[in-house]
């Protein structure tokens, strides 16, 4: 397939941001933990206080809650001043069985009143936009991805769910669209059979791996395909400077592997008096695909903290040193 006929649709959206960073708002779900309300708007205002004007949400985060306390959020901002995507596949459906259960299975603390559904049909990716629509209370959305096909059935997602997502572009309805998904190697597949504008890609081109960077980033810069990257902490492995036993690698407990390299990065970025999340945050932005990255926060102390090392100095005598010790290429 040809490339994108208009590849910089994507890539205006995000570069008309003044920060090259969006907020993931997943942990607004009650990932992992319950949150109140309050506390997810006071993050929510802080991360705007600091500049960030790319919000990125999804159905699947908290069976709809972070999108309802993002659209609360963003209603009281300009819809001209900021950009925000969201996700389709998953359609959100009365949960039959639902007895006052949570929906801990999938890592959100909310009732499972609902059920997650693959349908990346025409029709059940507009009926997704529509109920997210409504949820966020916001008359459009700028970006739209079709969310983890690869989880499901890629094939199927490619052949069904990526036209229909052309589709309400052509028509306006939305701004780009493109794919969500953890895996390069699904990413790759998107981007080289489907009319894509942007990919988002979760913790494939971090520092401490960088799977992306084989053939994904350099597909995307090829055919001029924006790229998001999110989970840039590993699911909080990088987000402190002592790596410890017992935290989170993609989504499940460390192992020893990735724990000891960690801790080897942290002491490497240590001799330039840099810490671990400073490095993780600034080493994405290098590769000249990478137009944003996106992180997530449930505290609005942790935005501020992530917001001020994305606008400190890193030395250029660290980059080298982790390319010469090939800890990060």
């Amino acid at each position: 397939m040809k490339p994108h006929a208009s590849p910089s649709r994507g890539a205006a959206l995000l570069s008309s941001l003044d920060e090259p960073v969006g907020f993931g708002a997943a942990p607004l779900g009650n990932m992992g933990r319950e949150i109140s309300d309050e506390q997810a708007h006071a993050t929510l205002a802080a991360a705007w206080a600091t500049g960030i004007r790319y919000f990125d949400t999804a159905p699947h985060y908290g069976l709809g809650l972070s999108e309802q306390r993002l659209g609360a959020f963003l209603r009281e901002q300009r819809r001209d001043e900021y950009v925000l995507s969201t996700k389709v596949g998953r359609v959100l459906e009365a949960n039959p069985d639902f007895a006052g259960g949570r929906d801990l299975d999938n890592g959100f603390d909310v009732p499972n009143s609902l059920v997650r559904r693959f349908d990346p049909s025409a029709e059940g990716i507009r009926r997704s936009l529509d109920a997210s629509l409504e949820r966020l209370g916001i008359d459009r959305i700028d970006v739209l991805y079709l969310h983890d096909p690869d989880q499901y059935d890629l094939d199927r997602g490619i052949r069904e769910g990526l036209p229909a997502l052309a589709a309400l572009r052509d028509e306006g309805i939305v701004g780009a669209i493109g794919v969500g998904v953890n895996s390069a190697e699904a990413a790759s597949r998107a981007v080289r059979e489907a009319d894509i504008d942007i990919v988002m890609i979760a913790g494939r081109y971090t520092l401490l791996e960088q799977q992306a960077g084989e053939e994904l980033l350099p597909l995307c810069q090829e055919r001029g395909i924006a790229v998001a990257d999110a989970a840039v902490f590993n699911s909080g492995l990088l987000a402190v400077n002592e790596p410890r036993a017992g935290a989170r690698y993609n989504y499940r407990p460390v192992d020893d592997d990735a724990l000891e390299r960690a801790r080897i990065l942290a002491a490497t970025c240590g001799q330039f008096g840099v810490d671990l999340p400073t490095a993780a945050l600034h080493y994405p932005l290098r590769h000249p695909a990478v137009d944003v990255v996106v992180i997530g926060s449930s505290r609005a102390e942790q935005i501020v903290d992530n917001m001020a090392r994305l606008r400190a100095s890193v030395p250029d005598e660290l980059w080298r040193r982790l390319r010469d010790t090939q800890l990060a290429p």
